[in-house]
């Protein structure tokens, strides 16, 4: 059944547990005075698709009152939700915990800064009702400075070349999902800038939508130049996941033998003449091959100790709640 084209007569808030047709989740740090226009729009945007839905607001540690908006809307905004940290985790731990708290068949993600525009999630689900299960936005005349945009591009293009996920705007934080793929996509540290790349890892097809971008009204960009090295090192940790995180002996073995194997041969052809009746000298290539066959000894520890922590993987993280309703 299409998401989209489902009508439901149910009421919009439903009851607890009760699966729903729509979640939109929206993680937020310091944005109060974006709530309300936020909301609104919201809610206006949602009312002509006739679907059973929630918004599940995630505020992740703000110190501005934000959390305090979204209370005071709830009594005037049915399917109104929140969820609130006690201390700021992130936008990965946000969606995590939104992702596990959604009741909704199709789940939209957007910002919280009113950048991303509500009145582009019919789309979004029509996309979904196209056979697609995420399906990401593409910022078309972004509204951002330089100092993001082209980063972003570069980050995209490398992502892309890696993953072998084309997507022009892999970071795009609306974003819509069937409800098989949020349940299956795990997130920690920051690994929400790869999603998509997730998702795809997992089996699914992943697409993407032009979609309007806003400039920011209110607020301030949680933008930093750190997140370069950190998504740049994240990318690498999601490309091992997907390859060698079930079998980790695989890759460290695999580079343990040829550095074990190329010392050896390196330290033999140094030592023969010794054999031979000849003086053994210590040379820059004895050296060389037997930090090589120690380097090839250690990579080998690696991938065992990999084998035994993949075979007993601890719980997910915990993220504490100070307040929900």
């Amino acid at each position: 059944m299409g998401v989209a084209a489902e009508v439901v007569t149910a009421a919009t808030r439903g009851e607890p547990g009760r699966e729903l047709d729509l979640t939109v989740l929206v993680p937020v740090l310091n944005e109060a005075p974006n709530m309300e226009p936020l909301i609104r729009k919201l809610v206006q945007d949602l009312a002509p698709l006739h679907l059973s839905y929630e918004i599940l607001v995630l505020d992740d540690g703000s110190s501005d009152g934000t959390f305090d908006e979204v209370r005071r809307l709830r009594a005037s905004t049915p399917g109104l939700r929140g969820i609130r940290f006690r201390r700021n985790f992130g936008k990965s731990a946000a969606l995590s915990v939104g992702f596990a708290e959604a009741r909704g068949r199709a789940v939209v993600t957007m910002d919280g800064d009113l950048q991303d525009d509500s009145a582009e999630i019919p789309r979004l689900l029509a996309a979904l009702d196209e056979g697609y299960d995420l399906v990401s936005g593409w910022k078309q005349n972004r509204r951002d400075p330089i100092m993001k945009t082209v980063p972003s591009k570069l980050f995209n293009a490398v992502t892309a070349a890696v993953s072998g996920v084309s997507l022009h705007d892999m970071n795009c934080g609306l974003k819509a999902y069937r409800q098989e793929v949020v349940r299956s996509v795990k997130l920690r540290g920051e690994l929400h800038r790869f999603i998509p790349v997730l998702a795809h890892n997992q089996g699914f097809k992943v697409g993407e939508i032009r979609t309007v971008h806003h400039p920011r009204l209110h607020g301030t960009s949680k933008f930093g130049m750190s997140r370069f090295l950190n998504g740049f090192l994240d990318l690498m940790a999601v490309q091992f996941m997907a390859t060698s995180s079930t079998r980790p002996l695989h890759l460290f073995g695999r580079i343990g033998v040829t550095f074990a194997l190329v010392g050896g041969l390196v330290t033999i052809a140094t030592v023969w003449p010794w054999f031979l009746g000849h003086g053994l000298h210590v040379r820059p290539a004895l050296l060389f091959g037997l930090v090589l066959v120690i380097m090839g000894i250690q990579f080998l520890s690696l991938g065992f100790l990999g084998e035994l922590i993949a075979g007993t993987r601890a719980e997910e993280p915990r993220y504490e709640i100070r307040e929900s309703f």
